[in-house]
C-alpha cells in the first residue's frame, strides 16, 4: 500500500482571508460580554496562538481567575453570531484565498495525499469561515483550539486521527500563512510551505521559510511545493 502525504491546512490567512474583520469580531464580542476593552488583536502579543489561550489570557488579566467552560461557550456563541452576521453584510471581507477550494478538492480527488485542517481558532467558527467559501469543512479532518493551548497540539491531534484512519503518512507538511506557524513547524521539525496572499513572501522567508507560495493558482507548483517543502530554518 503506497503511503500518503497528509497536507494540513491553516485557516485564517491560509484558505480564508477574512482582512481581520474575524479579529474585530472577537473583541468585540468580548467588549459587549464584559464591558472591558480587549487588549489587542495582535496575536503575537499572546502566549500561544490559539483562541482558547489568548481568550484565558485576557480573563486572567481583567479578572485575575480562571475562564470557565460555561463562559467560554457563552463567549464563543456570541462571536459565532457577530461572524455570522458580518458574513451576511459584508460577504467581500470573508474572501477565499485564491483557488484553495479547488485545491482542496483536487488534492482530497488525488490518491496521494490525505487533507486535515489544524487552526488556532474554535472549530465552531473555522466551520463558518470555510462553509462561507464553500470548503467542506464537515468533511475533513479537523482540529480546533478548544481545550488545547498550543498550536503544536492541535496539529499533533490532526496527525494522529488520520493515522488511525489511514495507518502509516510516509509524509506531512503544514501549509500556513503567520510567523507564528514558521515558529511552531520549525519547534516540530515539521515540514511547511507559507502562504502570503498579498505577495510579501519575504515576511515568511526571513523567519526561515524555504517554500513560499501567494496563493493557490497552479495545482501543479502547489503539488511541487508539497513535495520542496522542508522544516523552516533556524537561522540562530
Amino acid at each position: 500500500m503506497m503511503e500518503k502525504t497528509l497536507v494540513i491546512f491553516d485557516v485564517d490567512g491560509t484558505l480564508v482571508y477574512s482582512n481581520k474583520i474575524d479579529s474585530q469580531c472577537f473583541a468585540q464580542a468580548y467588549q459587549e460580554i464584559y464591558g472591558q476593552m480587549f487588549p489587542t488583536i495582535d496575536w503575537a502579543k499572546y502566549p500561544h496562538v490559539t483562541d482558547h489561550t489568548i481568550f484565558r489570557t485576557v480573563i486572567h488579566q481583567h479578572f485575575e481567575r480562571e475562564a470557565t467552560e460555561d463562559e467560554m461557550t457563552v463567549f464563543q456563541q456570541h462571536y459565532i453570531g457577530l461572524l455570522e452576521y458580518n458574513r451576511v453584510v459584508k460577504p467581500e471581507e470573508f474572501q477565499e484565498v485564491p483557488n484553495a477550494k479547488l485545491t482542496i478538492d483536487s488534492l482530497r480527488q488525488d490518491e496521494r495525499f490525505v487533507i486535515g485542517i489544524a487552526t488556532g481558532g474554535w472549530q465552531r467558527p473555522a466551520h463558518v469561515k470555510l462553509n462561507h467559501v464553500k470548503i467542506p469543512a464537515g468533511e475533513l479532518f479537523l482540529s480546533g483550539a478548544d481545550g488545547k493551548e498550543t498550536r503544536e497540539e492541535i496539529i499533533e491531534q490532526v496527525i494522529g486521527v488520520v493515522q488511525s484512519h489511514h495507518g502509516t503518512i510516509g509524509r506531512v507538511v503544514y501549509v500556513g500563512d503567520a510567523i507564528w506557524d514558521v515558529h511552531t513547524t520549525r519547534r516540530m521539525n515539521l515540514n511547511f510551505i507559507g502562504i502570503r496572499r498579498m505577495g510579501d513572501v519575504e515576511v515568511l522567508e526571513r523567519e526561515g521559510t524555504t517554500v513560499v507560495l501567494q496563493d493557490y493558482s497552479s495545482y501543479d507548483r502547489f503539488v511541487e511545493a508539497v513535495f520542496e517543502a522542508r522544516p523552516p530554518v533556524n537561522f540562530e
